[in-house]
């Protein structure tokens, strides 16, 4: 059985550690604050399907360290509210915004997403949410909160990165969940989900293959930079984390857990 391990608390605690900052450059190529599977270009993609204006107001649910959040503010001049349930990703995010000209527009809350929403109904022009749909055990309460404060006819993106599609074992399935809790789902039931909420599919699309370079990236930049990393990790935990970006890339790679990201309207009722 794997051990768990920690990949957010001590990532936040130290992100803008010059040797974060490489790996973050290394790995994604363009460094835009993100502890996740996607690529600048890839987040451009999916936030192109928002058809975000300057007046609009984004969620974005498990919002880390705050760097994508800064970044869809600057890039499409609308306003951010980002929510994480872990107080040092917030905590950085909150610093990072301070007495910069974002700070009127980008806001951060702690706040758990598998629980209700601190916002009111309709307050919101879109949901992001990118590589932590697996997180929220609830699936289905998480998408009618985010039906809730979404306005009429507005929409959500959204990624879940472990869609069982193939042959996986329990020692691989423990080891792909050993950073916290974790929810696989096979095809089929986040579209179940969709509707059942009130949501209408509009696209889902296989992005597998960005997880699969990212992660490849990720685990070969931290073996490049193993003994800083030890110093602030520990080798144990180091070791860990090699262990589970090994088995992410392996994985993914395979099709075995597929990244899916889905685009989703609010319907009416």
């Amino acid at each position: 059985m794997a051990k768990r391990i920690d990949l957010f608390d001590s990532t936040y605690s130290h992100f803008t550690q010059q040797v974060l900052e490489t790996i973050r450059r290394e790995t994604f190529g363009e460094d835009i604050g993100q502890n996740s599977w996607t690529t600048a270009d890839e987040y451009d993609h999916f936030i192109s399907w928002l058809d975000l204006q300057p007046e609009h107001h984004v969620l974005e649910i498990a919002s880390g360290s705050g760097g994508p959040a800064r970044y869809l503010a600057s890039a499409a001049g609308c306003r951010v509210t980002g929510i994480d349930a872990n107080e040092a990703g917030v905590a950085t995010a909150t610093e990072s915004v301070a007495g910069t000209d974002l700070g009127d527009r980008v806001a951060f809350k702690a706040a758990d997403a598998n629980s209700v929403l601190p916002f009111d109904d309709n307050s919101f022009d879109a949901v992001l949410c990118i590589d932590s749909m697996n997180h929220f055990a609830d699936r289905l309460k998480v998408f009618r909160e985010w039906r809730r404060v979404l306005r009429p006819g507005r929409r959500a993106v959204f990624t879940d990165p472990v869609v069982i599609t193939g042959p996986v074992t329990n020692d691989e399935l423990a080891l792909r969940s050993s950073i916290g809790l974790f929810l696989f789902v096979p095809p089929g039931v986040n579209e179940q989900f969709i509707e059942a909420a009130g949501f209408r599919l509009l696209r889902h699309e296989d992005v597998s293959a960005n997880a699969a370079m990212v992660s490849r990236r990720w685990h070969e930049s931290r073996e490049r930079h193993k003994d800083a990393l030890i110093k602030i990790e520990g080798e144990e935990r180091f070791l860990g984390l090699q262990e589970f970006f090994a088995a992410v890339h392996r994985l993914t790679s395979e099709k075995r857990l597929s990244r899916i990201v889905y685009l989703v309207e609010k319907q009416d009722r």
